[in-house]
């Protein structure tokens, strides 16, 4: 694992909000983080959304008056890269990871390939432009709970027409089934456009 620390990704945030976003850092940072607000102070933040390409923490020159870093480094979070990646055809729309490490500063190589992730990441498809909005009711029901002969009596369709939204579902999110499928939209933040 490249930040066996943790990261923090957000994907294709506009405005404000990511479509979707995956945080593994230390709890008791993100409640000290969020707590004292500093996020407006964190020179890591600043850095990601006043540039794009890479940097290691350690690199960044901005100020940083809270001493964001100095506190990261006492949850164990000393080391550490920022990442930011737009496309020219969509001003204005980033995809951003903060990974972190407190072994040893991150290699040149390591950087690369996160870059490329979250590279891949950023072109991906908004979920709710892949799946048809049959599809979705039907994921968002199965997610609630509902059997397939539930959703079918709800939806006042057969049990087959289901199934087989739920069969093009695995395909167009390349899940290995129903539950893997209720995961992906749920990590991309499909449940939360409605």
């Amino acid at each position: 694992m490249l930040a066996p620390a943790g990261f923090h990704v957000a994907v294709r945030v506009g405005f404000a909000f990511p479509e979707y976003e995956w945080n593994t850092l230390p709890r008791a940072w993100v409640c000290v983080y969020t707590r004292d607000a500093l996020m407006l102070y964190d020179p890591v933040t600043r850095w990601i959304y006043e540039n794009t390409g890479s940097v290691r923490w350690s690199e960044i020159g901005l100020d940083d008056p809270r001493n964001v870093l100095a506190l990261a480094a006492n949850h164990g979070l000393t080391f550490g890269a920022a990442i930011c990646v737009v496309d020219e055809n969509e001003p204005g729309i980033r995809t951003f990871g903060t990974f972190a490490r407190s072994d040893t500063d991150f290699t040149d190589e390591e950087i690369a390939t996160l870059t490329a992730h979250l590279a891949r990441l950023h072109r991906q498809e908004p979920i709710a432009l892949i799946l048809t909005d049959a599809e979705i009711e039907t994921l968002r029901m199965l997610r609630d709970g509902l059997l397939t002969k539930q959703i079918a009596h709800e939806l006042e369709i057969s049990e087959s027409a289901v199934k087989q939204r739920l069969k093009s579902v695995k395909t167009k999110l390349d899940a290995r089934n129903t539950i893997h499928a209720v995961t992906i939209a749920e990590r991309r933040g499909l449940f939360r456009m409605a």
